[in-house]
């Protein structure tokens, strides 16, 4: 569906101009009906000025009449010729300058915890070049050990569901081609949710299992060899008048 220009400072002069449903405006707009509702509560978009869509050739006005008049009416935008194939835009992902100098902490992020993803993938979903991210791989980047890796979805590089899209896309190649995956990468695949959900993995007993109750069960059987330290320490000693009798043994 495509969204009106400037969506979010169009969804502020919805809230504020019309007596619209939170939905209907969230729908419009391509946001999230609690997001909407955030803007009507002054916890979101602060600061943000309305932009008119009646004023800016986006909507009819005869639309929110129809839609205040119908809580279940979805608003429809002008058809714009010159915004078709907008969306279709080719190219690398725009980041921001002041997120720039985060991009090699995620790349090093994904490199990290998501080796699956070939460098196409990774330079997408954070906007970077392949040069970048093989340098972060060979460890040949000129600040590599200053670079501490961070979850590019936490630094608002992209989005989760990108993310999950990507690492989803690439499990599927790797099952075409017949690459076996490790249990590691498997629990990577699934939710948070679902991950946190999961029974703890059984661990193999270690060479020292069992040694922490070794000796108890003496202890409690004969409370008396090992209580006395003391005891235990001073041995009874020869007679010293029988190496005297004998000093030649």
């Amino acid at each position: 569906m495509s969204k009106p220009l400037m969506a979010k400072a169009t969804a502020v002069w919805l809230v504020d101009n019309t007596t619209l449903t939170f939905r209907q405006v969230a729908e419009f707009c391509g946001m999230h009906e609690l997001e909407v509702q955030g803007i009507a509560d002054g916890d979101v978009a602060t600061g943000v000025k309305g932009f008119d869509p009646v004023a800016n050739n986006q909507l009819d006005p005869i639309e929110i009449e129809r839609g205040q008049a119908d809580p279940l009416y979805k608003l429809k935008l002008k058809f714009n010729a010159s915004a078709v194939g907008e969306e279709k835009r080719r190219g690398p992902r725009y980041t921001p300058l002041s997120k720039r100098q985060d991009r090699p902490a995620a790349i090093l992020w994904l490199v990290k915890f998501h080796p699956e993803l070939s460098d196409g993938a990774v330079g997408k979903l954070v906007g970077t070049t392949k040069p970048t991210i093989l340098s972060i791989r060979e460890r040949s980047h000129w600040n590599i050990n200053n670079i501490t890796p961070i979850d590019p979805v936490a630094l608002g590089l992209c989005r989760q569901s990108e993310l999950d899209a990507a690492v989803q896309a690439a499990a599927r190649k790797k099952a075409a081609e017949g690459v076996v995956m490790t249990d590691d990468e498997r629990r990577k695949l699934v939710s948070t949710e679902q991950s946190l959900a999961m029974a703890p993995e059984a661990k193999m007993p270690g060479q020292i299992a069992g040694l922490e109750t070794f000796g108890k069960d003496d202890e409690d059987d004969h409370p008396g060899d090992f209580s006395d330290a003391e005891s235990f320490f001073n041995l009874p000693q020869g007679d010293d008048d029988d190496e005297d009798d004998a000093p030649g043994r």
